[in-house]
């Protein structure tokens, strides 16, 4: 297990800033993701790490050595590619076994470290087959056991599931993260896909325009995400308008508790944090239910409030009401965010709607 340091790391391309900046200590063993859209610089950044593109400035340091201008084959990293990579005229064990080799390891060496690291995948007994008698779960899993028989400090995970279906996404995540804890090795793991993230991350550094905007743990970044590009980024958020003026905050026709200066200000709502209360209560927010769209667990609502738009809201399968109907709700907790201040948290108490009341609505 390693350390990282990502010290003021910085790539240009000409006249294009790529990576600006980036500050990053990755502790030993810990499981980073860096999150963002196309563009904004986080594969990049990995393969500086890697070796792959050399920094403009700035340093990558491994244990608190610098390997910046190291190759790829002399750092101690590995890199699982989002494309397999995998030689197709080689066996599964040989597609494995050619980095040890070129190690001059023993013929029994290499057996036990391919052997050991197929088991680790799932695949013991896949050894024989070739590339094109896997699926592409399966592919993922001999990269990756390729780059883990190497043994290095840091594994290195570029967009690795994004050609995969759905539910294989999942199931393989679920996987690496379990590889990652049992074998304790230091992991920087790249993706757009913001639930990966926020399912295999100790940490997340969340880039936009080639700059980390916010890092933090999973929680702390849904819970208060540091700017208004994070908020409407990870997960899903309802972003308001608003001037603040003697600490209140007029939303369209409606009223909230403010906090910080007079002005122009973003409200940003989670749909959990929108809650029905009776049509009757003094601060409720009236609209009408556009759509409903039935998510397994969960229902998800698109209400539309006059003067403020459509609102996103989750309720409870048990909550009885259809698209068309009348409802009253009211935020529990919101984000103020306005330029130049730290974004400020807010909670007011609400009594939420009974469900004998939602069925009078109807």
């Amino acid at each position: 297990m390693s350390t990282l340091t990502l010290a003021k790391l910085t790539k240009k391309f000409g006249d294009v800033t790529a990576v600006h900046d980036v500050n990053i200590e990755v502790g030993d063993g810990e499981f980073l993701c860096i999150l963002g859209p196309s563009g904004c610089g986080k594969s990049t950044a990995l393969r500086m790490i890697g070796g792959f593109e050399v920094p403009t400035a700035g340093d990558v340091l491994i244990d608190g050595v610098s390997v910046a201008l190291q190759p790829p084959n002399k750092r101690p990293t590995a890199m699982v590619f989002q494309k397999y990579t995998l030689w197709p005229h080689m066996r599964v064990y040989d597609n494995i076994a050619f980095g040890l080799r070129l190690r001059n390891l023993s013929r029994r060496e290499v057996d036990t470290k391919v052997m050991d690291a197929l088991t680790l995948v799932g695949l013991p007994t896949y050894a024989k087959r070739f590339p094109s008698q896997l699926s592409g779960g399966e592919q993922q899993r001999v990269a990756l056991a390729r780059a883990l028989v190497l043994e290095p400090k840091i594994l290195l995970l570029d967009e690795p599931f994004s050609s995969l279906d759905a539910l294989l996404r999942v199931r393989l995540r679920e996987e690496l993260r379990r590889i990652q804890r049992h074998v304790r090795i230091t992991a920087i793991f790249v993706t757009h896909d913001q639930e990966e993230a926020l399912s295999l991350a100790d940490r997340i550094a969340v880039m936009n325009k080639g700059q980390v905007d916010h890092l933090d743990q999973p929680s702390a970044i849904y819970a208060k995400p540091q700017t208004l590009f994070v908020a409407d980024f990870i997960g899903v958020m309802n972003l308001l308008q608003g001037t603040q003026e003697d600490g209140q905050i007029r939303v369209g026709s409606y009223v909230l508790q403010g906090a910080g200066d007079s002005g122009s200000v973003t409200v940003a709502i989670r749909p959990e944090d929108l809650v029905l209360v009776d049509a009757g209560h003094p601060q409720a927010w009236h609209g009408a239910i556009e759509q409903l769209m039935d998510l397994g667990h969960y229902r998800k609502a698109l209400i539309h409030v006059p003067g403020i738009g459509a609102l996103k809201v989750y309720l409870s399968k048990s909550t009885v009401v259809e698209e068309g109907a009348s409802i009253a709700l009211r935020p529990q907790r919101y984000l103020i965010y306005q330029e130049g201040r730290d974004p400020i948290e807010m909670h007011q108490t609400v009594q939420v709607m009974q469900k004998s009341i939602l069925e009078s609505m109807l």
